[in-house]
């Protein structure tokens, strides 16, 4: 049974003149334990769906899709507190800047003792209270943070944006959730801290089980441990398949400049310095997008056929939106 299944998700900001469509018609679905990325250049879409996932959007935002399904239970057939009550005991959620999602107002026990479950929160007052430092401590240990006590007692300002990061996680395994969605959590950290915070997430994934969607633009972050890759572009989802298929052969021309745009390390590559490949035009805006396929005036294989919006097309597991798709021969 899948963990998650989405069809035919639609989120619109709703504004004075018209409505303008962020996302369009985005399936998405994973199993429990899966690992799946969710890439794209910013503005595409990506922390959109995860807010709609967690429910967080505000009234400017209207949410909708055919199909809701989290667990096997169709979540737009329940009333909204049930679907909060579900979404709050399963569903966590790192955001991009830790720092400014923390309460500048409250140390860190506190907002820590705040996230743990209700089960932390019952018996004597002295058993209790135990229990919570304790638990807040062995959520600290677990995240690579050991001055537990130095950290307690510490506002958000007071540490760095890579404690702040861990103690977010911490925060969002409180309560031992069944998907874990990490926005973007290594943009604003260097490079040594944002490797031990996807060593992390990868051991959450590993010896608790948890599903994780890491939502990037780097892809060397992803590539090497998530079962699923899902492009987005400009609202849409372009390409969805497993790791290996996207890696070995885009079928999307975006998925391709994607991955052609990034630096080469190697040592002959750095023998012979050439200039960085990137894919022509800018990622149009959401209010003057173009007709038909939205990549359209920025791919390099456009072609007539191509102000007609493509359907989505699957073959064998690979789903993608191009009417001239890549690496078909070897299918054949």
């Amino acid at each position: 049974m899948r963990l998650l299944d989405i069809r035919n998700l639609n989120i619109e900001l709703l504004n004075l003149d018209q409505p303008v469509k962020a996302v369009e018609s985005v399936n998405f679905s994973m199993y429990p334990s899966e690992v799946s990325g969710l890439i794209g250049e910013s503005g595409s879409g990506k922390s959109l769906i995860a807010k709609a996932l967690v429910g967080v959007l505000n009234n400017r935002w209207q949410v909708t899709a055919d199909r809701f399904h989290f667990m096997g239970q169709d979540l737009n057939k329940m009333s909204m507190q049930k679907r909060k009550k579900i979404i709050s005991e399963n569903i966590a959620m790192i955001y991009q800047e830790p720092r400014r999602c923390l309460d500048p107002t409250s140390n860190i026990f506190s907002q820590l003792e705040e996230s743990l479950p209700e089960s932390y929160h019952s018996g004597w007052f002295n058993s209790k209270k135990k229990e919570r430092v304790r638990k807040c401590i062995a959520l600290l240990h677990k995240v690579g943070i050991k001055n537990h006590n130095e950290v307690f007692h510490s506002y958000p300002h007071m540490l760095s944006e890579g404690v702040c990061q861990k103690i977010m996680i911490a925060m969002a395994i409180a309560k031992q959730p069944k998907l874990l969605i990490a926005d973007e959590p290594t943009t604003a950290l260097e490079s040594s801290t944002s490797l031990q915070v996807i060593k992390l997430l990868r051991s959450l994934n590993q010896l608790k089980d948890m599903a994780v969607i890491f939502i990037t633009h780097n892809l060397n972050s992803i590539t090497s441990w998530a079962d699923t890759i899902n492009v987005m572009y400009c609202g849409q989802l372009i390409e969805s398949s497993s790791t290996k298929k996207i890696l070995t052969a885009p079928k999307h021309p975006y998925t391709k400049a994607l991955f052609d745009s990034e630096p080469d390390l190697s040592e002959q590559q750095n023998k012979n310095r050439t200039k960085l490949y990137a894919l022509k035009g800018t990622i149009p805006t959401l209010q003057h997008l173009p007709i038909g396929c939205r990549l359209g005036p920025r791919c390099p294989n456009a072609q007539k056929a191509c102000v007609i919006i493509p359907e989505p097309k699957k073959i064998k597991g690979q789903t993608f939106r191009c009417h001239y798709p890549l690496n078909i021969k070897e299918l054949k």
